[in-house]
């Protein structure tokens, strides 16, 4: 259904309406997803990592695939991949609420494996995108089937390791008291209510996200911003708005490994997306002929991954302010990946 038409202002307004609603239903979300985890005696790196990743992307899931069947390689590419950097940030930023480094709450390697899993990933697909996907099949590249398969060998792996203890425990804080907006009785509350008020939640996530997005390309285009800056930058940030409130909710009530495991588990199903869009993309390989800002998105986001990495396996680390060395490293690196799609745009 085609939007009414609307000024710059008017269209900012929209944008910022939107924002709240999906603000407001990632953060229920959240709250929701640490009390079903509870109640299903569920690991929360596991329901961050397969349940919450999936309910937050599903603005990009939409956008991806849409973007993919009007044939716009480059919507679909910088959208996918600039957001990796990006929400990594945005676990950089949920740092701030934590009690100590966020990166050293994960009492097992899960999360280590998860980000090296990543890296490898980004890897391909950056290989991929160099070699301008050489090998095709029925218009399909070979690169983005590898990086689907991969992406299921991943998840099995992550899903096997999960019960492993390889990791000695470290003392955990206890969580900070619930934030706004605090959900009343949700202990009292049935199981099938909590997943009734989950599944709204990701409907307000999916339809307000897209609004959300098609707002944030009309702002575009009304703003005058060149198409490749603007898809890794406000497009992006627009997909990503879910991750930002579900990641920082689930930190302010002390579930540190669901919020980690959310956006590497996001970041995740960021690249798996190449496959099907590849699939409705009819001009050929998707990944073929991939403009400089898509590889410097896979770039940065193969840094700011690997600076997590680290984080992970070095358990004490300074602090500066309220945010961990790690995660201040890798705000700065996504700022700094900011000022390089500018340049390249």
């Amino acid at each position: 259904m085609e939007l009414p038409a609307t000024t710059l202002s008017q269209s900012l307004l929209a944008f910022a309406v939107c924002a709240a609603v999906v603000w407001f239903s990632g953060a229920r979300l959240a709250y929701l997803a640490d009390t079903l985890a509870d109640r299903f005696r569920l690991a929360k790196s596991l329901v961050g990592l397969l349940l919450l990743s999936l309910a937050t992307s599903l603005p990009e899931v939409a956008t991806t695939l849409s973007a993919a069947i009007q044939q716009s390689r480059d919507l679909v590419l910088n959208n996918l991949f600039g957001g990796i950097a990006l929400q990594t940030a945005i676990l950089a930023m949920s740092d701030f609420w934590a009690r100590g480094s966020i990166t050293g709450y994960p009492r097992k390697a899960n999360h280590a494996l998860e980000a090296t899993l990543l890296v490898m990933l980004l890897g391909v697909a950056l290989v991929v995108t160099g070699l301008g996907e050489t090998l095709v099949i029925f218009e399909v590249g070979i690169g983005s089937v590898v990086i689907a398969v991969t992406y299921g060998g991943a998840i099995w792996l992550l899903r096997r390791y999960d019960d492993a203890s390889d990791w000695v425990p470290v003392d955990l804080p206890d969580p900070e008291p619930l934030p706004f907006p605090a959900p009343s009785g949700l202990s009292r509350t049935g199981n099938s209510a909590l997943l009734w008020q989950a599944g709204l939640a990701c409907i307000g996530i999916l339809v307000f996200g897209l609004l959300l997005v098609s707002f944030a390309q009309r702002i575009a285009d009304q703003s005058g911003l060149g198409s490749g800056f603007v898809g890794v930058t406000l497009l992006a940030a627009a997909t990503s708005l879910p991750e930002l409130t579900t990641s920082i909710t689930a930190v302010r009530i002390g579930a540190y490994t669901m919020a980690i495991s959310n956006i590497f588990g996001s970041n995740l199903i960021m690249l798996v997306l190449v496959f099907p869009a590849d699939l409705l993309f009819r001009a050929g390989p998707i990944l073929q002929g991939a403009s400089q800002t898509v590889g410097l998105a896979l770039s940065f986001g193969i840094v700011v991954t690997a600076i997590y990495l680290v984080g992970l396996i070095v358990r004490r680390k300074p602090r500066i302010a309220r945010f961990g060395l790690d995660s201040i490293l890798v705000l700065v690196t996504f700022i700094a990946s900011l000022f390089a799609y500018f340049v390249v745009r």
